[in-house]
Order: structure tokens, then sequence, then C-alpha cells
């Protein structure tokens, strides 16, 4: 049989024959028309993930927080403790997506397992708490690049102690804003050059790994002893918290905010051949390839540590961002200049950079799927793809809201945390939900699609849940004492308020239109 794609430019795919490629085949099963180009190989699918979750990204934003919360052993275990468990959680996920491969991914998966009862809601709830995550997590990525940027002016014009610029919040929201406008222009070209940044990027993630834990202890005139990385716990806070397993669990969060962002495989299955095995293999080697070469990063990085209250210091040369004090000192002491260390936080800006991107690239394709179901305000222009097949639209309207939600920065630093929160633990309760009706209502309906964990998909699937619970408790918990408004944690308010928005909208309104995932075939 001959199937005819409609709305297509593309003189290569105007014909798709659906036995050719099972991605494209189970696509039309599951009632969806191929709209975007399938274009991306098993390596593309998975370097959009690697690049997501990079892991010269969320180590180096949140390195401040590991060696605050327990320093060597807190980054060094927790790592492993973290990785461990999202591993489970993404089994799951790539099983589930095997079964269901679209750009909805999450919310699609949601519907399909909660049975017809309760498809619209599961779904609608499951898709805004996924599409609000992904957008905390692009807010947040692009943030931290605008301040890494920062700290690289300040560094590169004397650093603190010399008399260094140290640019404005206003500035930091226009470099933010510069950035986002990038990623947007970027994410306007056929997904091939997507494909291919997302390879260059993900390359870039591993070779500078790999760089920089060579380099930057080698260059040290001083390193931490094997005792000190594998050892030593820091319980020397300014934060009023002295409890040792409290303490530690905190240290957690560096760990696992850096290993978020995977469920890119599952957004781009619909530009994947071979969706239904290629997605879940996208999913878990850039889990797995992330557990690896981050905790080569982690090791390389401590063992140039030797002052732990020295580099979080305001008062250093790089007023107190962590690792851009380590790489500095290592080479102004080797050196008498800082230079060298200027030149690796480059190439973490550019991993950054790489990270934004791909950010953007699985924020509009969960746009464009959600949309084309309803499920948006204005759905019909945000489903929306040009001549090159890609959603103009969606890429643009997650660029903005991303920029939207830095806004909350000049405000004061509390109430943008509260949304950077929800890239965490919003994105992870959008991960679980899927998970949770797979081991409950759909587990004797489920049916696994070509990768599937057999008879250990229950198990692994109850232990992704209660990871998901106890993260959602535990980053929900006071960071500092005595809790002021100035030091409370609001990401429960952020999750929260997500969470009842969500459902007043529903209850006041969607309940009567939105019916859940719906066929376009024929449209």
């Amino acid at each position: 049989m001959v199937w005819k794609k409609e709305g297509s430019t593309s003189d290569s795919s105007n014909m798709e024959d659906p036995s050719l490629d099972s991605g494209l085949a189970r696509l039309q099963e599951l009632g969806y028309k191929q709209e975007l180009k399938r274009d991306l190989s098993v390596i593309s699918n998975f370097a959009f993930s690697f690049s997501i979750i990079s892991v010269l990204t969320g180590i180096t934003t949140l390195y401040n927080t590991g060696l605050t919360y327990g320093g060597p052993v807190s980054a060094i275990y927790g790592w492993f403790i973290a990785g461990l468990f999202t591993m489970c959680v993404g089994l799951s996920m790539a099983e589930i997506c095997s079964a269901y491969p679209t750009s909805g991914g999450l919310y699609y998966w949601s519907a399909k397992l909660a049975g017809k009862n309760w498809a619209p809601f599961a779904s609608y709830l499951t898709g805004w708490f996924n599409i609000v995550g992904q957008w905390a997590v692009t807010t947040s990525v692009d943030f931290s690049l605008a301040q890494l940027l920062q700290v690289i002016i300040l560094l590169s014009t004397g650093g603190t102690n010399g008399g260094g610029y140290l640019a404005s919040k206003y500035i930091v929201i226009c470099f933010h804003g510069g950035i986002l406008l990038l990623h947007a222009l970027l994410n306007s070209l056929p997904v091939t050059w997507l494909s291919l940044f997302g390879q260059i990027a993900a390359g870039w993630n591993v070779v500078g790994v790999f760089v920089l834990m060579i380099l930057v202890p080698t260059v040290a005139t001083q390193r931490a002893s094997a005792e000190f990385v594998f050892t030593y716990f820091n319980t020397d806070n300014d934060k009023g918290i002295h409890s040792k397993p409290y303490i530690f669990l905190l240290g957690l969060l560096m760990s696992q905010y850096t290993l978020t962002g995977y469920d890119a495989s599952a957004h781009m299955s619909e530009e994947t051949r071979s969706a239904d095995m290629n997605g879940p293999i996208g999913i878990i080697s850039a889990i797995g390839i992330s557990i690896v070469v981050g905790w080569g990063y982690l090791l390389g990085i401590t063992f140039a540590v030797t002052n732990i209250p020295d580099l979080l210091n305001t008062n250093n040369d790089a007023g107190g961002y962590a690792i851009a004090q380590v790489f500095y000192q290592a080479f102004k002491s080797r050196y008498g200049s800082g230079v060298g260390g200027i030149i690796c936080l480059g190439v973490v800006a550019v991993a950054i950079f790489f990270c934004g991107m791909s950010s953007v690239t699985s924020n509009s394709r969960m746009v464009y799927a959600f949309s084309r179901d309803g499920a948006m305000p204005g759905s019909s222009l945000w489903h929306k793809v040009n001549k090159q097949e890609v959603p103009i639209n969606a890429v643009w309207l997650s660029a903005f809201i991303s920029f939207c939600m830095a806004l909350t920065s000049l405000k004061s630093l509390v109430a943008f945390q509260a949304m950077v929160s929800i890239a965490t633990i919003g994105l992870y309760i959008a991960y679980a939900l899927p998970i949770i009706l797979r081991v409950t209502l759909a587990r004797k309906s489920f049916c696994p699609g070509p990768f599937n964990l057999g008879r250990f998909g229950i198990l692994v699937g109850w232990i992704a849940v209660l990871w998901v619970a106890t993260i959602t408790v535990l980053f929900s918990l006071p960071v500092e004492y005595p809790v002021t408004k100035d030091t409370l944690n609001y990401t429960p308010v952020a999750v929260g308020g997500v969470f009842i928005l969500t459902v007043s909208g529903w209850i006041l309104s969607a309940r009567h239109w939105f019916k859940g995932p719906i066929s376009n075939i024929g449209i």
C-alpha cells in the first residue's frame, strides 16, 4: 500500500510506505499523519537527549550546591545514587515510548494508559506539567549561561579583587534574551541542521568532559588527596543544617537536576527513523553515558578542590562561582595568569549553549503535539509547520515564554528559583504520571512495543514511581534555617501552583472540550 503524506513540500517524503519504517507505521496506527520530516538516526535522537542532560551544564551550574551540602562525598556517591534511580525512570519511559512513539510523548502515553474515562484528565494534567517543566528547563539553562558569561567577563577584567566588571541583573537578563533569540533562530532551521548541531553538541560534551577532567587537576599546583575526594563530608555550611543524612540528601539536588531532559528522545520520535526502537535507545543511552562521563567530570574537578570555604566565598575572584574559581585558580597558580581557566569556562559555555538549543527543540515539539490535540489556547496557531516541516510558531512561543519566566529574576532570585524548581520536580512528576498508570490501571492491558522490560517492567516502574515521590518531598524541604521569606524553599509553592492552575483549568473549562489526543488522519 502507498501512503500519501499530506502538506509536505519535500520531494523525498511526498510518498511514504509505512512498511519501510516501523515508527511511521505505528504513528499512523495511533491515528496521526506524518507532518514532520522523519530524518533523524538513532545517534541524532540520542544526541538531543544527551545534549539536554549535558553534564557540563548541570554539574557546573549546581556545583556550589554539591560542595555546600556534603561536599565530595555527596557529589561523588550521590551522583551514582541519583543515576541508578534515574535509569529506572528512563527504562520505564523507554518501554512506554516504544509502544507509543509520538511527539506528544508523556501526555499521549497517559491518555492511552489511563483508560477511556480518565484519559482526557490524565493527558491534560501530564501535558501541562511536562510543557511547563520544559519551559522551566530552557529558562534555567539559558539563564545559567547568561550568569556564566557574567563570570567570564568578571574574570577577564581582573576578577572581584582586581576591580573586574560585574554585570547588573539587567545586563544578565539581556544576555538571556539574546541567547534565547539565537536558539529560536537555530531552531527555525530544517531538522537536518538541528541533527548536525545535536551530534556536534554530544561530541562537544564528551570531549569537553575528558579534556577538563584531565587538564584542570593536572595544571593545578595543589591537588586534593584521594582521601579528601572519596571520604570528606562537608558539614561546614552557613545554612543552619547539621544533620548529616539531611545534608547528604540535599546534596543530591545537583545530580538530579543534571539528569533531566531525556524525554527529548520521545518528543523527537516523529522525526526519528524506526522510532519505536530508536526512541527508547536514545533515552537509555543518554542517561547511561551521562552517568559515566558525569562521574568522570565530578572526579576530575573535585581533585582540584583544596579549600571549600574559599571556593564558596563571594569575595573570591569568581564572585563565589565555585567551578569558575577552580579553573581560574588552577591556571593562575601554575602560570601566574588565569586565562587558561577562562578558556576552560568557554568550553563549558559552548556546552550550555548547545544544551539550551536542544531544550528549545524539545519544547517546540511538545507544544506542536499538545496543540495538535487542541490542549493549548490558540492551538491552531501553535501546531502549524512551515515549508521546511518545522513547527516554527511553537519554536518562537517556547523562546518567548522562557524569557518571560526569567523576568522573575529582576524581582528577586527567590522568585526566580521558584520558577526554576519546576525544571526538576515538575518535569519528574510528568515523567512519573504515565509510569504510575502503566503499573496500575494499565498493568494487564498494556501492549509493549519492540523494546520492553518483560516481567521486570512492573518492578522497575514501581521503583521509578517511588523515587519520584521521594525527590518530590525531599526537594520541597527547607534548605536553610531559620526559615524566613528570604530562605523559604518555594518549590512546593511553584509546583503546587502549577497543579492548582491545571486542575482549576480542567474543572472550569477544559473538561467540556478537551477529549484527549485526537486523530488528524484525513484532516
